[in-house]
């Protein structure tokens, strides 16, 4: 039986294009930005949970100098918008969260955890060229560092 999931992103892939709906139902389609802005991608397991409430604090703390990097960010899991409204309202976040609730931008991404039925816990920032330019696989009870993520987008152009 296959699952439908890719092989893991890597740098230098073209990033596959998608379109799923943020916490306010609004779609996002990650094309939009190509020309204009980098996009960090921080795919988390699940709202609600303590590492994922932490490090979503974090990018809404760094929400100003994601900003001054030119970069959009992007919560992705696989929690329903419903579920992504009442958290970000919840705790306030700047940034938008997006409902992956049938895994296919996981998938794609090769970034589904099969165990969990969720995403994995992963950066990947896009640059405004639509290439994969920085990926970061973690594991799930091990927040990212948004120092890590500045620094990897202030090497892009």
């Amino acid at each position: 039986m296959t699952t439908g999931v890719a092989t893991e992103i890597k740098v230098g892939d073209p990033a596959p294009d998608f379109t799923l709906k943020d916490q306010d139902q609004k779609e996002v389609k990650l094309s939009d930005f190509r020309g204009k802005k980098h996009v960090v991608l921080a795919f988390y397991p699940l709202d609600w949970s303590p590492v994922c409430t932490g490090e979503n604090k974090c990018l809404t703390d760094d929400f100003p100098s994601f900003q001054s990097s030119n970069a959009e960010v992007v919560g992705i899991s696989t929690d329903s918008f419903f579920s992504h409204k009442a958290w970000a309202d919840h705790l306030e976040l700047k940034h938008r969260l997006l409902a992956d609730m049938h895994r296919t931008v996981s998938k794609a991404y090769g970034l589904y955890f099969e165990p969990l039925n969720c995403a994995k816990r992963a950066t990947v920032i896009v640059d405004k060229h639509g290439k994969v330019a920085y990926v970061k696989v973690q594991e799930i009870k091990t927040a990212r560092d948004d120092k890590e993520i500045l620094a990897a987008l202030s090497k892009l152009k």
